[in-house]
C-alpha cells in the first residue's frame, strides 16, 4: 500500500495525549504504522554515564505515533486534510488532498 504520510510532511495529531500539535515527520517506521513527529509524544529517557565522554541525565526524545492519529496538513488551505491518489498523463503516482485537490510535493 502507497504511504500516504512521509519523512518531511507537515501533520496535526487528530487523537490522544498531544491531539491539535502539529510537526514535521522526522521518520516513518512503515512495519510499525508508526511515524515519529517533531515535538509531539515526547518521552524523557534517563541516561546511565558512559565512560568520561557522556555524562549520565536526562534525555528527552520523541517517540513513535500511530499514523492513524496523524493527518496531513493541506498545503494550500493549512488545515488537515485525508490524502487520495492520482495517476497523472505522464504515469506518475501522486499524493493529492482530498479537500482542495491540491496535489502535495514529496
Amino acid at each position: 500500500m502507497a504511504a500516504k504520510i512521509r519523512k518531511g510532511d507537515q501533520v496535526v495529531v487528530i487523537s490522544g495525549e498531544d491531539k491539535g500539535k502539529r510537526g514535521e515527520v522526522l521518520r516513518v517506521i512503515p512495519r510499525e504504522n508508526r511515524a515519529v513527529v517533531r515535538g509531539v509524544a515526547v518521552a524523557k529517557r534517563h541516561l546511565k554515564p558512559r565512560g568520561m565522554g557522556q555524562p549520565g541525565g536526562i534525555q528527552e526524545q520523541e517517540a513513535p505515533v500511530a499514523i492513524s492519529n496523524l493527518m496531513l496538513v493541506d498545503p494550500k488551505s493549512d488545515k488537515p486534510t485525508r490524502v487520495g491518489f492520482r495517476i497523472l498523463d505522464n504515469g506518475n503516482k501522486v499524493r493529492v488532498a482530498k479537500v482542495t485537490g491540491q496535489v502535495i510535493e514529496s
